[in-house]
This record gives C-alpha cells, structure tokens and sequence, in this order.
C-alpha cells in the first residue's frame, strides 16, 4: 500500500468523559478496581472506568429484581412506551457526539460509528411502539368456557454486550426487553468503557425510566457475566458474541432452564454469479470487507464468485482493498479505522499467515509500515484465493479485515460451498436474473440473505442466525418474544338459570 493511503491526522475535538462508573440502583457506583482505556489509533490512555466483576453482578440483578417486584414498570406499557421514545430523544440529541467517541474509543471510521448510531435510535422508537400493540387471544372455546392468552415480562434480563458495536448491540436486545416489561441488568465490554459511561449517563436523563429499571456495569475480566448467566433471579439471557462463549452460556443457562438469546459467529459468503453488476458489487464487498474494520458478525469474509467473471472480479476487488485509506476513526480521511488492539491484529496475522500456507494472496495486507501508524492497532484488508473449502480461513471466524476469493461453476456448486461452514448468519447474492435470487436464498441455511447488497438490517423484520449462528431472533415482532411469558387464563362461567 502507498503512502497516500495512509493516514494519521487525529480528532483534536474530544467528546470522551476523563472517568466513568456504573449505573446500579439509578445511582453511579464505583469499584475497588479501576481500569484503563486506551485508544486503539495511538495506545494512549483515554480515561479511567471503574472495573466491575461479580459483586457489581449481584448489585445490578438486585437492582433489577427490586424494580420488577415492586413498580409498576412491567405492567404499564404506556410508560413504557414513553421511556424508550425518550431515551431514542437523548440519543439523537447527543448523535454526534456518540459518533466521535466511537471513533475515538471504538475506533470505528466516522462513517461506521454513523452508521451504528444510525441503526440504534430507530430501534429504540420500534420497541417503543411494540410496547403498546402487543395484544393475546380469546375465545369461548366450548359453551360457557373462556379462554384467553396474556403475555407478561419474563422478568429480569441478563444482556452481555460485546464490544465490536457496543451501542447498537445493546440497544438491540435492550430495547425489546424493555417493551415487553422486563428490568435488565447488563454487562458492558470495558474495550469501550467511555461510551458505556455516556450510553449510563442518557438512561440516567431519561427520566421516564424508573431507577434500577436498567443496570449497567462494566469489566475486563469475566466474573460477573458468569453471575448474570447462573443466577436464578434472572430469567433471560441475551448475548452477542463469539460461537464459542455461546455454547458455554447455554451449558451454564441450562442447568435452571433458562431462557436464551444468543446471536453468534458468521461467515457470511457472497455469492457473485456470471451476470452481476460488477460496478455494483465491487465497492459493496470493499465495505463488507473492511466495514468495522471487519469486526462485525457479517463480515463479508467469502466472495464465491462463478468461473467466468472471476478474473475481472479478482482483479477489480483486489485494486479496491489495495486502495483503502487506513487511519484513525475520527480522522474523517479514513476509510477504515484501526482494530480494537494490537493483541487483535496479531491474532489474525497469525491466521492469515497460517493460510499462506494454502491459499494464493490476491492482497497480502496486514500491518502497515507508516512510522505514525506503528502504535495503532492498525490492519490493511487481506484477499486470499482458496481451493479448499475445509480449509481453517474458510471454516473459521476470523473476525479481521480478512476474505477468501472461492470460485464456483454451477448454482447447485455455489449453494453446496455456501452452505459449507457450521455457520449460518448471512448471506449475499449478485444477479441480475429475477428468478434466482428466491430460488437460491431458498436453499440457504442463513438467517439473511440479501440479493445485490450487503448488511441491510431493518428493525421490522427478524435478524438472527442458522446452525451454530445461534437461537432466537430480535429485531421485528419476535423479539418481544424473546423477552415474555405467554400464560392461559381459562374461565368457566356458572350457567344461566331460567327467570
């Protein structure tokens, strides 16, 4: 990559609080344990979190439990309703400060951290309005007998939030949980601990929300997401995170039958067929590519593309990852920000290095040689060209800026090399034939798929995952589901006597 691509002109404009602590009870709560963040762009500190573990756990599931038995919260869906637009209010307000300080913290490029401050206000009001249409049913199922359904909040909900898109993430199983009546104790990533801090700080402003409705704590380690998983005062789970560690929550969660939600791993495959609109797919798969700097469970991470376009799409798509500006988040010259660490980027060398072993590099990638960039965790995109489907690149999730180029020859070849890895996230499909986009997603074991674009998510349809992608959806009307008990009240009225 050429020096022009390269760029490390940071934000003087700083949006971050200095310190952050808890929010338990509705009141700030430190911890014996204070933590550093640090700027994934330089290494520098950025402010101190208060660092919380299975004690601050127990004190947000307390607080939950305390404001689901003894306020009016889980049955008065007009307050409800009138939280969540509040806190959707605070968000906007506040949008683009939260843009700047993903991109400081998270280091997201400004157009990414938009982009998922976009997603969460709407999905906040959605929920909103979920909050007061949900309704049961009724009828006299035999002469004199009534029955009806009446769906109530499980109860407390246990969210554990990742750090890779920690406002939207949250926000997604929060917002649901929320309409339907639930209090939720929360576990925040401490990668982001500064934005954990402004997101505590609107629930604390909104007013609406009565306090220890919404307990937020964070920490590095993992003592107390283990206590919001075990703990039987909660009563639902949501968790967005690696495939591994939701296999591990639902052996734990099992032992009390706990409900779960848990949205996993990816490798989402893009399908590229002979008739595709290349001046159309190759800035899409760029950004799928290197959207979140390819931290993001639909990473577009396989391009399968048929045989006879796959020399003009191998050359087109390997000079547009060439020429990504890598930089700072808030540098708005960037096109990609840094990784979340340095520890990350060398993780997925590591891989990418093992896969030379294999593959053919189309783009090399990887660490970049800029003196200013040195002690950023910075990571420029990798195009590998792979034969074997059973290989570890393709298998596994490598969470990185990082694809295998796959080639196929027939539909029936493209839809067996799709469905080829234990996941089933996401899926693409460029054609310009309008029969094959239905015939293919068919046959796809994916959650999504999306026909001649990428990473389209809409708050009212179901988001969520196939084979090891995980269970449960949110997004749509079924995320409200996720968060509610469905009862059967049955009445047998006295026969009518003669006058």
């Amino acid at each position: 990559m050429s020096a022009q691509h390269l760029q490390a002109t940071p934000s003087p404009k700083r949006v971050l609080p200095d310190s952050v602590e808890h929010l338990i009870g509705g009141e700030w709560t430190s911890s014996t344990t204070v933590g550093q963040s640090l700027s994934p762009a330089s290494g520098e500190a950025l402010g101190t979190f208060a660092d919380g573990g299975a004690a601050e756990a127990e004190a947000a599931i307390a607080a939950a439990r305390h404001a689901f038995e003894h306020t009016s919260w889980a049955r008065d869906r007009v307050a409800r309703n009138r939280a969540l637009l509040e806190l959707a209010d605070h968000l906007e307000a506040r949008r683009d400060a939260f843009i700047l300080a993903l991109a400081q913290e998270n280091g997201k490029a400004l157009p990414d951290a938009a982009l998922e401050i976009d997603l969460t206000i709407p999905k906040l009001r959605y929920a909103a309005a979920l909050a007061v249409t949900d309704s049961g049913r009724s009828a006299e199922v035999a002469p004199g007998l009534y029955g009806q359904t009446l769906r109530q909040a499980a109860g407390v909900a246990g969210i554990i939030v990742p750090w890779n898109s920690p406002v939207v993430l949250l926000v997604r199983s929060l917002a649901p949980a929320l309409a339907a009546g639930c209090t939720a104790a929360v576990k925040m990533p401490a990668q982001t601990a500064l934005v954990n801090g402004m997101f505590s700080q609107l629930i604390r402003d909104t007013k609406s929300l009565p306090p220890g409705v919404v307990n937020l704590f964070t920490e590095s380690g993992n003592e107390g997401a283990p206590v919001l998983v075990e703990s039987p005062a909660v009563d639902v789970i949501s968790y967005t995170g690696s495939t591994a560690v939701g296999r591990s929550i639902a052996r734990s969660a099992a032992a009390g039958l706990k409900t779960i939600s848990l949205e996993l791993g990816g490798k989402t495959p893009s399908i590229v067929f002979d008739d595709a609109d290349l001046d159309a797919v190759v800035p899409t798969l760029v950004k799928s590519i290197t959207v979140f700097s390819g931290q993001f469970c639909m990473t577009g991470s396989r391009i399968l593309v048929q045989r006879g376009i796959a020399d003009a799409l191998r050359e087109r798509l390997g000079k547009a990852l060439e020429a990504v500006t890598v930089g700072p988040g808030d540098d708005p010259a960037s096109d990609m920000g840094p990784m979340i660490d340095v520890a990350n980027t060398t993780r997925v060398d590591d891989a990418v290095e093992r896969a030379l072993e294999y593959s053919t590099a189309i783009v090399r990638g990887g660490r970049p040689d800029a003196p200013e960039l040195s002690a950023g965790a910075y990571y420029r995109p990798v195009l590998l060209e792979v034969d074997d489907a059973s290989s570890d690149i393709v298998q596994q999730e490598v969470f990185g800026p990082v694809a295998t180029f796959e080639l196929f020859d027939t539909e029936r070849d493209a839809i067996t090399l799709a469905n080829a890895t234990e996941y089933g996230l996401a899926a693409g499909i460029w054609t310009r034939d309008v029969d094959r986009p239905l015939r293919v997603a068919r046959e796809l074991d994916a959650g999504t798929v999306w026909t001649n674009t990428w990473a389209v998510v809409v708050d009212q349809f179901e988001e969520g995952g196939f084979k090891q992608s995980g269970v449960g959806r949110l997004n749509g009307l079924r995320s409200l589901e996720e968060f509610m008990e469905t009862k059967t009240l049955l009445h047998a009225a006295p026969a009518s006597s003669a006058a």
